[in-house]
């Protein structure tokens, strides 16, 4: 008899990823099978030594609800398992989600440069809500040859591309694009919102930043919450 496989080396296919990761345990008050809807805002401490050691980030674990939430960590674990990222996390929306990345690369004096063929939203937020904070963006035809090439500048921070293209899906080369912001030292940010991870994993493709908006394809489970947003991370 062959030597049993441990869990953590099973490598489990998107939909098993999709309805487990996260939550390989039942809930263990309840012992439910689907992950539960905490809708607290506080949480407790033992002591004010547990209270300390929670602040202090000396004891992982929950703090405030605007911090951690056992919901959203489920679906955080579980969006990054299925995009083939170390980490993700959830915000309230797809443009915040954005913004977060953005706002985190770029800051007043520096340059993104994006796909033109974007979801109006991202251009308007890149194009006109930005620039009142000192982040500029130059907008360039994905599919013209050396575009992003000569779009980059000396404070540019990173390439903003859609898997595909909203509203038309129209279809970028992922691979190309990382390769030519890998050549100058910056990160490659990608929308999959319309492919999502089971069409396309952006990161195997050279991707460092993926976001969603997770309002369109993806829940947490069918009798769960659904959370609007997140970014899967690879390091640079």
């Amino acid at each position: 008899m062959g030597e049993k496989i441990k869990r953590a080396d099973r490598k489990f296919k998107f939909e098993t990823l999709q309805l487990h990761v996260g939550q390989e345990n039942p809930d263990p008050v309840t012992d439910a099978r689907a992950v539960p809807i905490y809708q607290t805002s506080s949480y407790v401490f033992r002591n004010c030594d547990h209270a300390e050691a929670r602040f202090g980030l000396a004891d992982a674990g929950n703090i405030y609800g605007r911090l951690t939430n056992p919901t959203e960590d489920v679906f955080e674990q579980r969006i990054a398992a299925l995009e083939g990222g170390v980490a993700a996390l959830a915000v309230a929306s797809g443009a915040a989600a954005i913004a977060y990345t953005i706002e985190n690369l770029a800051h007043n004096g520096d340059h993104i440069v994006a796909a033109e063929n974007i979801y109006g939203g991202t251009y308007n937020l890149l194009a006109h809500t930005l620039p009142e904070y000192g982040i500029t963006a130059d907008f360039v035809d994905p599919f013209e040859e050396g575009a992003f090439e000569k779009a980059i500048k000396e404070n540019t921070k990173a390439i903003f591309i859609e898997t595909l293209g909203n509203p038309n899906s129209d279809v970028v080369d992922i691979e190309k694009v990382a390769k030519i912001a890998h050549a100058h030292k910056i990160p490659l940010v990608v929308d999959n919102t319309f492919a999502t991870p089971y069409l396309v994993r952006p990161i195997e493709y050279g991707a460092d930043i993926v976001v969603h908006s997770a309002t369109k394809f993806k829940v947490l489970s069918t009798t769960s919450g659904i959370l609007c947003a997140q970014l899967a991370l690879q390091h640079l």
